[in-house]
């Protein structure tokens, strides 16, 4: 979770909403990570998680991301959990949850849906205090 807070430090650089996410393997080697981009990129799909997710896939050589852990500062919006679902991974670690656009409980649980045919393990409110604190002091800035 220290390295995507550390990315999600770089979103605000930009004008982004500090959000970072890294994906690592099951030997716990980061194999992927991103932070929002949207802004930068003009680019609505920007999210920190479908930037982690892609790069993993590229390192990796396949979209099926088995064994690996996405880990984000923020609870995953609907598209992002979509995408974690979609690409098999198997844990997801998140540290704040969003009472507005959380998919991973907070709204809804796409993640947990047992319509689904994967449902990765998730561990929600990791180091919540200090992703919160960085989410908070953007929207001080940028209000």
């Amino acid at each position: 979770m220290g390295r995507a807070l550390a990315l999600a430090a770089r979103a605000s650089e930009t004008g982004d909403v500090p959000v970072g996410a890294v994906v690592v393997d099951a030997e716990g080697t980061v194999v992927g990570e991103g932070w929002n981009a949207r802004e930068r990129d003009g680019d609505p799909t920007a999210h920190a998680e479908v930037i982690a997710l892609r790069a993993a896939a590229a390192v990796r050589g396949e979209w099926r991301l088995d064994g690996c852990t996405l880990v984000v500062t923020l609870e995953p919006c609907t598209m992002c959990a979509g995408a974690l679902v979609l690409s098999r991974v198997s844990r997801l670690v998140f540290g704040a949850y969003d009472e507005k656009a959380g998919a991973v409980g907070s709204l809804w649980d796409v993640v947990r849906d047992r319509r689904l045919n994967h449902r990765p393990e998730v561990r929600g409110g990791v180091r919540a205090e200090e992703a919160s604190a960085q989410l908070l002091a953007f929207f001080a800035e940028h209000r």
